[in-house]
Order: C-alpha cells, then structure tokens, then sequence
C-alpha cells in the first residue's frame, strides 16, 4: 500500500462511513443542522434525500453520533468525532436500521430487538406492537426521546411505511413516543407520491436534498481527509488535479474516494510524491461510473465538423 509512501497513518479515502472523516461542507452542514433542529422539536417524520453516493450512510451516523452531545449549528470544515451509531442512552434512545426492505412484521422485529424489547420466540404482531408501545412509554417516562433513523429508505415497502406511520400515532398529552427519519436516493420521493401513504406524506415536518460538492468544497474534502489521515506535506493534489477530478466525478463524494484511492495508488507505483491528472484519467478510466474525460474534446470535435460541413455547405451554394 501506500500509507508508508505518502506518510500517511490510515487510507484516506476509504468507503466505509468512518465519522472521523466527516466534512461539513455547506450542504451536510445544513442537513446536519435540520436533523438535529428537528429531532429536538420532537414531531413527525424527517426526511434526507440524496443521489447513489452522495453521503447520507455518513450523515446518519454522524447524526447519530451527535443526538447525546451539545452540539449546535456550525460552518466548521470538518470534525473528528469518533462516536458510534449504536442505542444511545440520555435524552435520546435510538435505533437504525440499515436495510428497511422489510415487511411490516419483520421492520417491528428489528425495531423491537433495537429498542431491546424482551418477547416471546412466537411473538405476533399485536404483541409485537404491544411490546413496542411499552418501550416507548418507558422512555417517555424517563424523559427520553426515542428516535428510528431507516437507511435506503426507498426500498421500503409501502405496507411498511404504514405500520410506521401508526406506530408514529402513538403519544403522551404532550409530544410524539416515536421519531423518525428516512434517509433515501431520490426515488424515495416518487416512492411517497403514492396515494396509499399520503397520510405519512403530510407527516414530514422538515426535510433536506444534499448535493454534490462544488469545486472549491471538493478541494477542501480532499484536504480534511488527508489531515485525518495524518498527512502533513506539501499539497498531493493541485488545483489544475483537482479540477479534473471534480469533473470527472461531477462532485460525488463516493466516486471522489474511489478515484482518489486507485490515482494515489498510480502515483506510489510510478514512485510519485504527489498526483497528476494522468493518474486522475487512468483512474477514471478504470472506474465505471467516472465521466470520461474524453468527452469534452469529443463535443469540441463534432462541433467544429459542424461548422466546416456548414462552411462549405455556404461555399458551394454561393
């Protein structure tokens, strides 16, 4: 590998959801602010979406991480927190599931085993409810607020999204016994369209679309990462680099990480102590979702074929 190489004490562009590596750039920032706004207000449903690759898997961890900590809006470039997602305990009890394609009986399975509930082995679904209710009345109780972050939630079956609506039913004289927040690509919009969850639909009090990273953020991100991952010499990616790689990825931080990693890769095998952008093109052409940068000069070339077929087409009518 190249760690050694480049001095580094970790890969820096790893794809697991590590939340030391989270970059708070102007779209997570705000996304991060309306969750934690909003999971303090304590109503509804709370929707983030975003496109393949966009980061939501990290936010909601981070957003997790966050939930117990006095943490408040901020425009800082980036964080090392180390928290994990797991149950909180102290104001806020949660649970995440990762992969909500689940019919009704078994997302209350998997929310009952977040949330600890003892049942029997033959449990069915009334008492699985039954169950559930309890717990939540129990952390009501102790003043505790419990909260249910579904990750993919486009894959969700609409069966599913309302028993979790009628469990969202559930409540003191005061608030709300459940929370909770669908994270999902685009499709979870056209998903919530439908006719047989417009009740859930009107339920979403605060709601986010990330975006990309604009050239400058991406600059930026490339730097944080690198830091995380203790490096500290001069600039490994120059902005001519970082241009191309912003334009090849159009933003997307997934597709960043990958072509980063194989262009870092090039640059150790080649002996290189920073990247070039012919790491940057041969990365990319090795990655199947990373615009080929060939495709400019391809429309450059067609248009100026364009122009002399018309030219000449002048010519001869003259």
């Amino acid at each position: 590998m190249y760690l050694e190489h480049f001095g580094l004490r970790q890969p820096p562009f790893s794809l697991t959801p590590d939340t030391s590596f989270f970059f708070t750039c102007s779209s997570y920032q705000e996304a991060l602010n309306t969750l934690l706004v909003a999971a303090r207000s304590g109503e509804g449903f709370i929707k983030i979406t975003g496109e393949v690759g966009y980061g939501k898997t990290l936010l909601c961890r981070k957003f997790l991480a966050a939930l117990n900590q006095d943490m408040r809006p901020t425009t800082a470039i980036g964080t090392q927190d180390h928290a994990t997602p797991t149950t909180a305990t102290g104001r806020f009890v949660t649970a995440y599931v990762p992969n909500p394609y689940l019919e009704p009986r078994s997302l209350l399975l998997a929310l009952a085993d977040e949330f600890r509930v003892p049942l029997e082995k033959d449990a069915d679904q009334h008492q699985l409810l039954k169950g559930l209710t309890y717990a939540l009345l129990e952390c009501a109780s102790k003043g505790q607020h419990a909260l249910v972050c579904l990750d993919e939630a486009q894959a969700m079956p609409l069966e599913s999204l309302e028993v979790l609506r009628l469990l969202t039913n559930l409540e003191t004289e005061k608030r709300k016994l459940l929370q909770v927040v669908l994270f999902g690509q685009p499709e979870l919009n056209e998903r919530l369209q439908h006719h047989s969850v417009r009740q859930l639909r009107q339920r979403i009090s605060f709601q986010y679309e990330l975006r990309g990273l604009d050239r400058d953020e991406l600059e930026r991100y490339l730097h944080h990462r690198l830091s995380v991952a203790n490096y500290s010499g001069e600039a490994l990616f120059g902005r001519a680099v970082v241009s191309k790689l912003h334009r090849i990825t159009r933003g997307t931080p997934r597709l960043v990480n990958i072509v980063a990693h194989k262009a870092l890769m090039l640059a150790y095998g080649e002996g290189k102590n920073r990247v070039y952008a012919r790491h940057i093109r041969d990365a990319a052409a090795d990655t199947p979702e990373a615009r080929r940068d060939w495709l400019p000069w391809a429309l450059t070339l067609t248009v100026a074929a364009v122009v002399v077929s018309l030219g000449i087409g002048w010519f001869l009518l003259r």
